[in-house]
């Protein structure tokens, strides 16, 4: 998609902070109606704005309110430098340009493996750390995975990918068992204690900077299953993950946590939350391309699709559902 002209909000926000003859790059933006520049001013190092489609109070901020959060654990998140909440502008530490999707095209396996290790141990601390800092002035304790958040995202999926991208016409009772197979998804991880989550912690939310990793993305932040960001990184629609890896990784989480005794019900536990939020996954990438009309997430439907269809031959338990997606869904066959 085209990047645009350069909102005048960032000119005024230089103008404002004396540096009005700064150069401003247009940085490539994410699934949400925020703009990214770079802004590169004489003397002093480089550095991001973000703008908001509508003015903000800085202090009610969930960026801000989730990143003081996550930067008292301490957790790798872009330090705030500046913000123009009448503008609509938050003014960011550069993190630089390569995400761990980008990263991994040119890293070699040890440097692969040590990111990865790295991106789950943060998960660790996430839930850790969030439940020693639990406090309500923090927003993320306000919200959760409860059963209409994950029962909204059963339907986004049903509306947006299997109906307006795929064009599924429904025989009679078809979709109401259908989403009654997914509401009783939505139940079962609704019910699971909960620990605080990042909520999109995948590879392009994951920069690397120095051989290391910085989190970026985390306004959403929320109560949710001890399996969700793990689903996130390790069923991720951008990088393929396989079994061999993905094992390891869940063991290193387990242990960490002295749990490897618990890892048969953690992977079926695992295994639900994937195929929850691949199908929510696809809703995304089905309203981007159709509501939106920004093609670019096509690309990363096929991987989805077959993380669904992996998961669904993983698990009996699944069988009604998996024949109600396959007979719309050819891939899952």
């Amino acid at each position: 998609m085209a990047a645009g002209p350069i909102p005048v909000a960032v000119h005024t926000y230089l103008e404002r902070t004396g540096e009005a003859a700064a150069r401003v790059v247009p940085l490539t933006g994410d699934a949400s109606d925020r703009r990214y520049f770079r802004i590169i001013a004489p003397g002093r190092a480089p550095y991001v704005v973000a703008v908001h489609q509508e003015p903000f109070d800085y202090d009610r901020l969930p960026f801000v309110n989730v990143g003081e959060l996550f930067a008292r654990m301490p957790a790798p998140v872009p330090a705030i430098l500046g913000h123009a909440g009448d503008l609509g502008v938050l003014a960011l530490e550069d993190l630089g340009d390569v995400t761990l999707q980008a990263h991994l095209g040119a890293a070699s396996a040890d440097e692969h493996a040590a990111l990865y290790r790295e991106a789950v141990d943060l998960i660790a601390l996430f839930q850790r750390r969030g439940r020693e800092l639990a406090d309500a002035r923090y927003v993320a304790y306000g919200v959760a995975f409860d059963v209409p958040k994950l029962t909204w995202e059963c339907d986004f999926f049903l509306k947006h990918f299997l109906e307006a991208y795929r064009g599924v016409e429904w025989r009679a009772g078809e979709r109401d068992a259908l989403r009654a197979e997914l509401v009783a998804l939505a139940e079962e991880l609704a019910a699971e204690p909960r620990v605080l989550c990042h909520r999109d912690y995948h590879s392009r939310n994951l920069m690397v900077r120095q051989g290391r990793l910085a989190v970026i993305d985390f306004q959403d932040a929320r109560l949710g299953p001890d399996t969700y960001d793990l689903v996130s990184l390790l069923r991720d629609s951008y990088v393929d993950i396989d079994d061999p890896t993905l094992d390891v990784l869940l063991d290193r989480f387990l242990a960490g946590a002295g749990r490897l005794g618990d890892k048969t019900r953690f992977r079926e536990r695992f295994d639900v939350m994937a195929l929850q939020r691949n199908l929510k996954a696809l809703g995304t990438f089905g309203f981007q391309t159709t509501a939106r009309q920004n093609p670019v997430y096509i690309q990363y439907i096929p991987r989805t699709l077959h993380y669904v269809r992996d998961t669904l031959r993983a698990r009996a338990r699944f069988g009604r559902l998996a024949g109600l997606l396959a007979s719309h869904l050819p891939e899952l066959g």
